[in-house]
């Protein structure tokens, strides 16, 4: 399996350059992020005439996520347990978050193939002390409970957490001189902490060990790309049972250029899900 994670900064913007990317790279799972876009609206013909099944969800010009998959998808949710809504300037809380904010369209899980995915777009927290950068805070919280208790129940799950965390983990994620750590979103202590407690939890950075380097994201802004003034941001986590399927990785930077670009590029790796003992079952004839 080929399975691919994107902020794509509007599906209907760059749809053409999305579908040619999945089928020039022979991707089997795409998961996008920031679709901007209601589910009727999703250009499901363009993957579906490239040999796709797709799951969107969206509710307006802001957020959304969706999953493209050449086989079949099951077990599709749009919210994983405990996940909290937002509703800016709630009086009961004071930070935004209330018992029954709305959920926003920043999950969406399926089982393709054994995997278990989830297609995520974390809240971006906006400002330090912001009610976005609590919640962005609770709904990590809440993310990495419902991993512990999935991997709890089953260890030997494939599960994997892709998208854009809005988060760089360590320093040498982050390339931009005005990111401040105890002054910006992205690279503070608590944001930083909460993406540990997902590898904590059982998850993997199966990027990383074969992609050290390189950034996922740069602004429109300032020259950022040229500069390579960068953060990454955007990551595939797995268990175990996924992590020890991991064959390969790949951070494709070259789709930051040409004509209308994301500000994201994708985050690719390979999986062989076959098992070692695959090969030595019984022939029969």
């Amino acid at each position: 399996m080929r399975l691919a994670t994107w902020n794509v900064n509007s599906i209907r913007a760059r749809v053409d350059r999305i579908v040619d990317f999945a089928v020039r790279e022979h991707i089997d799972v795409l998961a996008m992020q920031e679709i901007k876009c209601k589910v009727e609206q999703f250009p499901f013909d363009r993957f579906e005439d490239a040999g796709f099944h797709v799951e969107a969800h969206g509710f307006s010009q802001w957020n959304g996520v969706a999953i493209a998959s050449r086989e079949p998808v099951t077990d599709v949710r749009t919210a994983f347990p405990g996940m909290p809504g937002f509703e800016k300037g709630d009086p009961s809380t004071g930070s935004g978050q209330a018992l029954d904010a709305p959920l926003e369209a920043r999950a969406l899980g399926a089982t393709v193939g054994g995997v278990e995915v989830w297609s995520l777009y974390v809240p971006n927290g906006r400002s330090l002390g912001d009610p976005h950068y609590f919640y962005k805070l609770e709904w990590l919280s809440a993310l990495k409970e419902y991993a512990s208790s999935a991997l709890a129940a089953n260890p030997d799950l494939a599960l994997a957490l892709v998208g854009d965390f809005n988060i760089a983990p360590t320093d040498a994620d982050n390339g931009v001189p005005e990111v401040v750590q105890g002054f910006s979103t992205h690279v503070s202590p608590p944001e930083r902490e909460a993406f540990a407690a997902l590898e904590a939890a059982g998850l993997h950075d199966v990027v990383r060990p074969l992609v050290p380097t390189g950034y996922t994201y740069w602004d429109y802004k300032q020259l950022r790309f040229p500069r390579n003034q960068g953060m990454r941001i955007d990551f595939v986590l797995g268990s175990d049972a996924f992590a020890n399927a991991v064959t390969g990785a790949e951070i494709h930077r070259n789709e930051r250029k040409g004509e209308a670009p994301s500000d994201h590029v994708p985050v690719v790796v390979d999986l062989d899900l076959t098992g070692p003992d695959d090969d030595d079952r019984p022939m029969i004839f």
